[in-house]
């Protein structure tokens, strides 16, 4: 895919894209048969994998009946019954409703995100740790409000730049972690599943309908859950965790536009064809990659706020409207948080570090930058150190520690 609004945008791929729902909401449609007959309410002759049945050409017709119903799992249901032999036909969906497949089908496009995520995440950890543990020692003039305070190392801002990437990480795995299948019916009781029990004279119909939706939730790769028709945790939870991404990944490119600045020149973006280049002015190398994930950072949390909204005004047992609303939010969050994950990546990667002008400008600063120092000499009256680089406080401990936490995680998230 690519779109002219968001440069990058082919970066995410097929993530969370038209074919990629269509794909899922078969899946689902394929586990719940399954389930079907795996527990005897649905004959063998109704099994089957349904893949491939519908395809990406069926996309277009599909997106115009939707409007009929609402969303497209209704003219999608019609699709497949169509193009199956009868006893498929005949079971096919019975006993789910439309948002049960959609709803289970965005958190399987949404599971895709995640996992990308999660291998840009590690790459960052790694590069991060990398540049913390190579500049621990590497002074230069820390900056408060844009203006210099008093000295730190860059290996000191990679380790706060680290520390907020491997925050992130764990949300993303622990929203991952939690993705739920969504299987309930018309209002979240398997009423239909129950009956069907009944009616075949089963042992305990209620365990049955119970067990269909375990079955098609293990088949999914996906956690058995209640119903969460209007209880929308599970998509706020992953939706606060791509914008927590975003808001780390930010921090860094906000940081490097900075110190990138002509008149700094402390970091530099990794250097590419055609990267940075000016329309009118040769000279220029503007730090392009920065520029697009604050884009995104600056993006991302309305959409967030949006699903918070969304969630906040669910209502009866089945959303109206509001549930419509999250589809394109999240499909949208999702990928941009994808394309700003691959530019960070490629950012810490590649990124060019300058110590001798972190160097210069910390010694042309060294008299406003140990203010501070003199200040408290004076409470003891001591001489006065003139050295900045003496002035570092616990840096290196800080910097040990971030290290440490993110070999921890590495280990533990191979």
């Amino acid at each position: 895919m690519t779109d002219l609004f968001w440069p990058g945008d082919e970066r995410a791929g097929t993530l969370m894209s038209d074919t990629a729902l269509l794909e899922a909401m078969v899946r689902v449609e394929t586990a719940w048969l399954e389930g079907l007959v795996d527990t005897g309410l649905a004959p063998e002759s109704a099994d089957g994998d349904l893949a491939g049945i519908v395809t990406a050409d069926d996309l277009d017709a599909l997106s115009r009946a939707a409007e009929a119903g609402g969303n497209p799992v209704i003219p999608l249901v019609q699709l497949l019954r169509s193009r199956v032999d009868a006893d498929p036909a005949q079971w096919l969906h019975r006993g789910l409703t439309s948002q049960d497949v959609l709803d289970t089908a965005l958190i399987l496009t949404l599971a895709d995100v995640l996992d990308r995520l999660l291998d840009e995440l590690r790459s960052q950890v790694i590069a991060l740790a990398i540049l913390a543990e190579r500049h621990v020692a590497t002074p230069m003039v820390g900056r408060t409000l844009t203006q210099h305070a008093v000295p730190t190392t860059f290996g000191g801002v990679a380790a706060s730049w680290l520390d907020g990437i491997v925050d992130a990480a764990e949300l993303v795995i622990d929203a991952r972690t939690l993705l739920p299948a969504q299987l309930g019916g018309a209002v979240g009781t398997l009423a239909a599943t129950t009956e069907l029990a009944r009616l075949r004279e089963l042992a305990d119909p209620p365990a049955v309908a119970d067990e269909v939706a375990t079955i098609a939730a293990d088949t999914l790769g996906l956690r058995v859950h209640r119903p969460w028709h209007t209880a929308r945790v599970p998509l706020t939870r992953a939706a606060d965790a791509l914008v927590t991404c975003t808001d780390a990944w930010g921090h860094v490119a906000s940081d490097v536009a900075t110190l990138s600045r002509t008149e700094i020149g402390e970091l530099g973006e990794p250097a590419g064809v055609g990267r940075g280049g000016s329309s009118t002015m040769p000279h220029k190398q503007n730090p392009v990659l920065s520029v697009l994930i604050r884009r995104a950072a600056l993006a991302a949390p309305s959409l967030g706020a949006t699903m918070h909204l969304a969630s906040a005004t669910t209502g009866d047992q089945r959303p109206d409207g509001a549930w419509h609303t999250e589809w394109a939010t999240l499909r949208t969050l999702g990928r941009r948080s994808a394309v700003a994950g691959s530019q960070t990546t490629e950012l810490l990667q590649g990124l060019r570090v300058n110590p001798e002008r972190m160097g210069v400008t910390l010694d042309e600063s060294a008299e406003d930058v140990l203010a501070e120092r003199r200040g408290v000499e004076d409470l003891l009256d001591t001489k006065h150190d003139p050295d900045p680089t003496t002035y570092l406080g616990i840096t290196g401990d800080l910097v040990a520690g971030a290290v440490e936490r993110a070999r921890t995680f590495l280990e533990e998230n191979e």
